[in-house]
C-alpha cells in the first residue's frame, strides 16, 4: 500500500473510532469489587505505548505523552509514530492537538487523540489515533490500539516529573521493533548516567533478524551515548561498535523511561529501567516470542513457563510453547545455567528447550540476561544471542502461586497472530471460584469487534503456580504464570493463535503507584503472517 492510501485510513478512522463499543447488544460493564472507575480516575499526564502492526500487516510502534483533564477531555500532548508506510520526511514528536476519553465503571476506555503526519507529498494530514484502554488503577492500565490505522499493545502509566540529576544512576534498556527494510531488530543492555546524562559505562547485545552482534561480555557502548531530558520529549544516543541509534525518550518516573527511535534508520521502540544489582534466585516465570523460518515460512513463536534458579544454576524448569500454532505443554528443561553477572550483564543458556527447531526438537539456546528493578522485585530482560533465531522477553521472580480470592477483577491484555494477521485483545472480567466473566474488546488487523461477552473456566494454578483458563468464545484456551499477587503472565495454548499477554489484578481505582510487573520489555517483532500449518 502506499503512503498516500495509508493515510487515506488514517483519516477515516476519526469517525470509526467514535463509533466502536457503541452497540446495543454489548453487556453492561460492571464495576470490580475494588470499586468502580470514571472519568475523574484518568486525569494528568500519562506516558502510553503500543506496539504491533498497520492495516496491512507492516510494523507499526508509537509513544508518547498525553494530558487527561479528568472530565472526558484531552488537552494535550506529543507522540512519535514509527511505521513503514509513513514517509522517512514525516516529522516525529508531533503535537497531540486534542481529543476525548471515556471511562467505564469497569475501568474499561477509549482515548481518542488528534495529531498530524505528512502524506506522501511531504503535506501535514490531520490524524485521529483510538486507544483502547483497561485501568487497574488511576496511574496504570493496559493499551490497545482501536482503529482503522493498525492495531497494537502496550501500557498507559501517570507521569511524574523526572530531571536530569534524578536519572543519575545505572538503567538496563530493552528496545525492539523492525530495521528499515521490516526484518527483526532487538537491542539489550546496561549503562550508567552521570549528572548531565553522559553514559559513563555501558555495554549492550543486538540481535538483527537473527544474527546476533555480541560478544564475551557484550559490546561497549561508546562515550559518546548519552540520555538527557528538560524537553519534551527529551533524547537518548546509544552508539557502540555495532551501530548508533537515536531515541525520543518519554519518563513516567526517575526508574522506568520509555524509548522509541527518532531518526527512521528503523522502527524500535521499548523501555528503560532501574539497573538490577543481581540475578534473582529462587523461582522465576517467564513469557518470551519471536519468529522461526527453519520450516521455510516464517511462522510465530511464544513461549512460557517457570525456572528455579540455585546460585546461577537452573535446576528444575517447565516450558509450555505455540510455535506456529502447534502446542506444546510441560516440556521438562533440562539443568541450564546463569553466567556470572558482571557490569550488569550476564547470560542464559537454555538447554533442553524448544525454540523453533524443526519437529519441535529440544537444544540449548543462549540469551543474552540483564537484570532489572521494579516495584514487584528484580526482573531480567531476555534477548536470544546464539544465531538460531530472534526470540526475546523478560523473567520475574515469583512471590505468590494462586490466584487472589475470589471475588477480584482484572485487567487483560493479549497480543498475537492467527490466520487473519495480528489480534490485540483489551478486556476486564471478575473471578468467581471457577470461572470468570467481563467484557473483550478485539482488533483482529483492524476488524474491529467491541464489547464481547467473555465468559469462561479455569483450573487454579499448581504447586509451581501454572493455571490455565478456557473462554467461551473469542480468545480460546491459554496458561498463566503467577508472578506476584496482582499479576500473571499469559501464553495462549489453542493452535488457532499464538498469543502472549497480562492480566492485572484492579486496585482502588484511585490507588496511586505503578504496578508490576506488566510488559515491562515488549518481545521483539514477530512475523507478521498466517499460521501457514492451520489455513
Amino acid at each position: 500500500m502506499s503512503a498516500r492510501n495509508a493515510f487515506a485510513l488514517f483519516l477515516a478512522v476519526s469517525t470509526l473510532g467514535l463509533l466502536v463499543g457503541c452497540g446495543s447488544s454489548s453487556p453492561t460493564p460492571v464495576a470490580p469489587p475494588s470499586g468502580g472507575f470514571g472519568l475523574s480516575n484518568l486525569s494528568g499526564t500519562y506516558v502510553f505505548s503500543s506496539t504491533g502492526s498497520d492495516s496491512t500487516g507492516t510494523f507499526l510502534t508509537m509513544t508518547g505523552s498525553l494530558a487527561a483533564n479528568g472530565s472526558g477531555g484531552i488537552t494535550g500532548g506529543t507522540v512519535d509514530v514509527l511505521d513503514l508506510q509513513v514517509p522517512p520526511t514525516s516529522p516525529i514528536a508531533q503535537p497531540i492537538t486534542g481529543g476525548t476519553y471515556s471511562v467505564s465503571a469497569d475501568g474499561r476506555g477509549q482515548i481518542h487523540f488528534n495529531t498530524t503526519l505528512n502524506n506522501s507529498n511531504g503535506t501535514p494530514q490531520a490524524i485521529t489515533f483510538t486507544l483502547d484502554f483497561v485501568l487497574t488503577s488511576s496511574s496504570h492500565g493496559l493499551v490497545t490500539e482501536y482503529d482503522a490505522n493498525g492495531t497494537g499493545s502496550g501500557t498507559i502509566d501517570l507521569q511524574s516529573t523526572v530531571t536530569q540529576s534524578q536519572i543519575a544512576s545505572s538503567y538496563a534498556y530493552g528496545v525492539s521493533g523492525a530495521g528499515s527494510s521490516g526484518s527483526p531488530l532487538a537491542l539489550v543492555g546496561a549503562m550508567t548516567l552521570g549528572s548531565t546524562g553522559s553514559v559513563t559505562t555501558g555495554i549492550e547485545d543486538i540481535n538483527n533478524d537473527s544474527i546476533a552482534a555480541t560478544g564475551p561480555g557484550g559490546i561497549a557502548l561508546s562515550t559518546s551515548s548519552y540520555v538527557t531530558l528538560g524537553a519534551t520529549p527529551g533524547t537518548a544516543l546509544i552508539a557502540s561498535s555495532s551501530g548508533t541509534f537515536s531515541f525520543d525518550v518519554y519518563p513516567i518516573d526517575n526508574t522506568h523511561l520509555k524509548f522509541i527511535e527518532n531518526d527512521r534508520l528503523n522502527l524500535v521502540s521499548g523501555d528503560m529501567y532501574t539497573q538490577g544489582a543481581s540475578i534473582a534466585s529462587g523461582q522465576l516465570v517467564y513469557t518470551m516470542a519471536g519468529s522461526e523460518t527453519n520450516t521455510g515460512t516464517t511462522l510465530p513463536i511464544d513461549v512460557g513457563g517457570w525456572l528455579t534458579n540455585a546460585g546461577g544454576t537452573i535446576t528444575t524448569g517447565e516450558e509450555d510453547f505455540n510455535d506456529g500454532g502447534t502446542v506444546g505443554l510441560g516440556l521438562p528443561v533440562s539443568t541450564s545455567a546463569f553466567a556470572t553477572l558482571t557490569a550488569g550483564r550476564s547470560t542464559l543458556t537454555l538447554n533442553g528447550f524448544v525454540n523453533g527447531a524443526p519437529n519441535e526438537l529440544p537444544g540449548t539456546y543462549t540469551f543474552a540476561a540483564y537484570p532489572f528493578a521494579y516495584s514487584g522485585g528484580t526482573g531480567i530482560q531476555l534477548l536470544e544471542i546464539d544465531n538460531a533465531g530472534v526470540t526475546s522477553g523478560a523473567a520475574y521472580p515469583q512471590t505468590s502461586t494462586s490466584l487472589a480470592t475470589p471475588p477480584q477483577g482484572y485487567g487483560f491484555n493479549l497480543s498475537g497472530f492467527n490466520s487473519n494477521g495480528e489480534e490485540d485483545d483489551i478486556a476486564e472480567f471478575v473471578t468467581t471460584t471457577t470461572g470468570f466473566s467481563g467484557i473483550v474488546d478485539l482488533n483482529t488487523q483492524t476488524a474491529l469487534t467491541p464489547g464481547g461477552a467473555l465468559d469462561g473456566s479455569f483450573t487454579a494454578p499448581d504447586g509451581n503456580g501454572v493455571g490455565s483458563g478456557t473462554t467461551t468464545n473469542y480468545i480460546g484456551s491459554f496458561n498463566f504464570y503467577v508472578a506476584n499477587p496482582t499479576t500473571y503472565l499469559v501464553l495462549e495454548t489453542d493452535n488457532g493463535e499464538v498469543g502472549i499477554g497480562t492480566f492485572e489484578q484492579q486496585g482502588s481505582p484511585s490507588a496511586g503507584g505503578v504496578q508490576g510487573p506488566v510488559s515491562l520489555f515488549r518481545p521483539v517483532v514477530r512475523a507478521h503472517t498466517a499460521l501457514k500449518r492451520h489455513q
